[in-house]
């Protein structure tokens, strides 16, 4: 009596395809589909990461992930690849899918012939290749890493995309320079200094911050200015980066950027795996042998004293320990709602965010009002708005829903592989030193994913209160910093002086417009 098919996933992968014509990737799908048909699998799904190294563990390869989460979910019980260095180069991914063959039964074979997890040869074979790959990359990272210290000891201007402010050549390019320069000057002011988000938002172009003009998203820019160069060689262009909003984690790294101080550093691999490469780059800036940091040679956007002035701005522990995003306040509006006072020497609108004041928001020299009564109007206003019958179809795009589904997955799947190595621990299979290097690297992955999943902001801060029966009251029985975070992605609120003579709450003294 014959079984049913195995329902197969088809894993294709290049680390990188210099033409970006597919031509590689079909060659492979092409002896994939062949296997399937020799074997008569059903083939579910076609994963492929086309320019992705399985190498690099920091690496993000979003078709692999996508499968795993997946497999997990019983979508499939066979995986073809054409190679398994294509599969994954990482001896412990690989033991994740020698457990999955083992344990639960999955069939993985290559089109090669060369592996087939199925049998105690194949499964040798696979560790024994894994493990050659490893030393193979290790030695070649190594000899990279000597290169690419030697190059920033003597300065010179580090390999790879360029940053925002300079071109590739190293020069500086004087319009994008003077949004570095706003960036750096707005974030360290001393009065009313812009957030990161809100630093986001002007350059995305949905909140006006006087001296900051909105901006493609730089990952477009420069896949423009790639896809124009390889069209001036003769070469087909490249698929161009989707432009999009600016994420807060962008506008951290520029600040973050020694480079616009023209001090030269060397990142180490260690510093680049433990999620933390931004906070250390500090650490990581050059020194001579008398403890001087080494030059860049290239010219300067931002001063030594504003860029170390930033750090010290981003080292506050109260601030680094606040990872939502939110400070702790005490008013619903406090750094949040915006004076909307028209200044009389200018002609423009402050545009400041109020802050707190004993009995509700101040802006030095424009106005006071009290406190309970605008809140309670944005708090009517809000809950309206998600009191709507459609509000989650309005509010949360679809494709969000099923971008946070997959990393919610993904992220199983890491604390998942932490549970595992912590069984093998304590069954004396594997010794500290291997389960604090799973360890490390599910933590790492993990915050990863949490950061994209935070970037998300506005699904990921609305989700669990559009996902209640009562979504107006879930919101006004939400802590003060979830209230925030709901009425900073969903409206911008302006606050006006009192009319004068005017007895009470007046509605017309607060603007509240949608996102």
């Amino acid at each position: 009596m014959s079984s049913a098919p195995r329902k197969a996933a088809i894993y294709l992968r290049i680390s990188q395809d210099r033409e970006m014509d597919g031509l590689a990737i079909e060659r492979q799908r092409e002896d994939c589909e062949n296997l399937a048909r020799f074997r008569r699998w059903e083939i579910v799904e076609t994963y492929v990461d086309q320019s992705k190294s399985a190498t690099d563990r920091s690496a993000i390869r979003p078709d692999y992930d996508r499968m795993v989460a997946d497999y997990l979910v019983g979508r499939f019980d066979a995986i073809i690849c054409y190679d398994l260095d294509r599969l994954t180069r990482q001896p412990r991914q690989l033991e994740d899918w020698i457990d999955a063959a083992e344990l639960r039964g999955l069939a993985l074979v290559t089109a090669n012939g060369d592996a087939d997890l199925s049998t105690d040869g194949g499964r040798m074979y696979a560790r024994i290749k894994a493990a050659v790959a490893r030393a193979e990359m290790e030695r070649k990272s190594a000899r990279q890493s000597a290169a690419q210290r030697q190059r920033a000891m003597q300065g010179r201007a580090p390999k790879g995309m360029r940053p925002l402010g300079y071109a590739v050549d190293g020069s500086v390019m004087p319009d994008e320079a003077v949004v570095v320069k706003a960036i750096y000057a707005l974030f360290s002011r001393i009065e009313n200094p812009e957030s990161l988000r809100s630093l986001a938002r002007a350059l995305s172009g949905t909140e006006k911050i006087k001296g900051l003009s909105a901006l493609p998203k730089h990952t477009h820019t420069v896949s423009v200015e790639r896809a124009a160069a390889r069209e001036e060689q003769g070469l087909d262009p490249r698929p161009i980066v989707e432009d999009g909003p600016w994420s807060p984690s962008t506008v951290l790294g520029i600040l973050r950027n020694p480079r616009y101080a023209a001090l030269s550093t060397y990142t180490p691999k260690f510093a680049q795996a433990d999620g933390k490469r931004r906070r250390m780059w500090k650490a990581q800036i050059l020194r001579d042998d008398a403890g001087e940091p080494i030059r860049g040679q290239w010219e300067r956007i931002v001063d030594d004293e504003t860029w170390w002035k930033v750090q010290e701005i981003l080292d506050d522990k109260k601030r680094v320990t606040n990872t939502s995003g939110a400070t702790k306040r005490k008013r619903l509006g406090s750094g949040l709602y915006r004076c909307g006072v028209v200044v009389s020497v200018t002609g423009e609108v402050c545009g400041k965010k109020v802050t707190g004041a004993p009995r509700g928001y101040t802006c030095p020299g424009h106005l006071v009002r009290s406190g309970p009564a605008i809140d309670e109007y944005v708090t009517e206003a809000i809950s309206a708005r998600l009191a709507e019958d459609d509000a989650a179809k309005k509010i949360l795009k679809p494709k969000d829903s099923s971008q946070t589904e997959a990393l919610d997955a993904t992220i199983s799947d890491q604390r998942a592989r932490i549970s595992r190595a912590q069984h093998d621990y304590d069954e004396e299979i594997i010794e500290g030193r291997d389960l604090k290097r799973v360890r490390d690297a599910a933590e790492e992955r993990i915050q990863e994913l949490e950061a994209q999943k935070a970037l998300r902001g506005r699904a990921g801060v609305l989700r669990p209160i559009l996902g209640t029966d009562d979504p107006p009251g879930a919101f006004r029985d939400a802590s003060l910093e979830i209230r925030r975070q709901v009425i900073d992605a969903l409206v911008a609120v302006t606050v006006f002086p009192q009319p004068r003579g005017r007895k009470g709450f007046d509605p017309a003294s607060v603007e509240i417009v949608s996102k």
